[in-house]
């Protein structure tokens, strides 16, 4: 049950007490595209001091990344103004630091075993990154995560489903965090895709510390053109606009960003067959003798406990082979996390496990 003191915060939730007093004030830099957008007509630009040569790219993009936000908004049922883009997930956590979170001042809180950019992003910001480790289901655990809070934590960082562990987190638990915290709760859906749990994106308008990040980096198997997605209220996202770049996503990632989201036949297809090959992979490992426990998933990747981490992580590497051993991480000793791979991938992986 939540008690009086977070009751009493969360009813005065107000983005304007959490955000640096450096950001309030400023004015996004306006670019040559901001002030004029192209609208497909035959205008000659003379405004940007670009090459006027044209071969594809010789233009700045557009910083809004209007055509893209378009077709996102319609999927996922929200507004344009609701989205922001990002160069890969990694840049739209960043920015959060950088428009929230005082250096030397302010916190966040990690739930580890969990994403390691969030504490490097800590670090590089200069935030104090309060670890809460999860409990031994892999939930978060509500009790300790309340004690680490004070005046000046800003961001509580949930991934899930959760790297390295798969699992999806419990509604009702992600729901009390919600309404006890006064600070902004985001939650890293870059596994979502695999997952038979609604996105909260659905929830955006109920809760108004609400982030959601996502990307096209796992389902949508386009992990080179960094595309990351945040996904918040309308008031949120501006405050984030007034620091970000004015051209963080090139020309060539919206191209081809487009062109893969208008597709989701195809994209369903793919996570159709990774969802059946993970399945099979799961059965595979119940026949090893050194795997001892396979923990649920929601992800496209499988945690492994095995008699000893690093020897089969090198016997597999031998064997040409390569998984990831996260045996280092906080409850997640003597784990490997295998990546489901397509048919003729995972058939090696197999086979190689047979051998060792």
């Amino acid at each position: 049950m939540l008690n009086d003191q977070f009751n009493v915060e969360l009813m005065s939730f107000n983005l304007n007490n959490i955000t640096r007093e450096n950001v309030k004030g400023l004015s996004p830099y306006s670019s040559a595209r901001d002030e004029y957008v192209s609208d497909g007509s035959t205008m000659v630009f003379l405004d940007a001091n670009e090459n006027p040569f044209e071969n594809g790219v010789n233009r700045y993009p557009d910083p809004q990344q209007r055509s893209l936000k378009t077709i996102l908004a319609a999927q996922r049922g929200i507004n344009e103004e609701n989205i922001l883009l990002g160069n890969g997930s990694d840049e739209v956590l960043d920015l959060l630091f950088r428009a929230f979170c005082e250096p030397k001042q302010d916190n966040i809180i990690t739930l580890p075993p969990t994403y390691g950019m969030y504490k490097v992003l800590s670090g590089i910001n200069l935030v104090e990154n309060r670890e809460v480790l999860l409990t031994t289901a892999f939930q978060p655990n509500i009790a300790e995560i309340k004690k680490a809070i004070d005046k000046h934590t800003k961001l509580l960082f949930i991934c899930s489903p959760n790297n390295p562990t798969g699992n999806s987190f419990s509604t009702a638990i992600i729901e009390e965090l919600l309404n006890s915290f006064n600070g902004l709760v985001v939650i890293d859906e870059a596994y979502i895709d695999f997952s038979s749990e609604e996105s909260w994106t659905s929830k955006l308008a109920d809760y108004p510390n609400l982030i959601v990040t996502q990307t096209l980096s796992k389902a949508y198997g386009m992990a080179g053109i960094r595309l990351g997605i945040c996904l918040a209220s309308a008031e949120i996202i501006a405050v984030i606009n007034k620091i970000k770049p004015p051209y963080n996503v090139n020309q060539l990632t919206q191209d081809k960003a487009i062109e893969r989201v208008s597709d989701q036949t195809a994209v369903q297809t793919e996570v159709a067959s990774i969802l059946e090959e993970r399945a099979k992979l799961m059965e595979t490992l119940k026949t090893i003798s050194f795997v001892s426990a396979i923990y649920p998933t929601d992800a496209n990747f499988i945690l492994a406990k095995v008699d000893d981490a690093t020897l089969r992580y090198n016997q597999l590497l031998k064997e040409g082979v390569v998984v990831r051993n996260r045996t280092t991480q906080p409850l997640c000793e003597n784990t490997l996390r295998f990546t489901v791979g397509n048919t003729a991938e995972n058939k090696k992986l197999a086979e190689a496990l047979k051998r060792i």
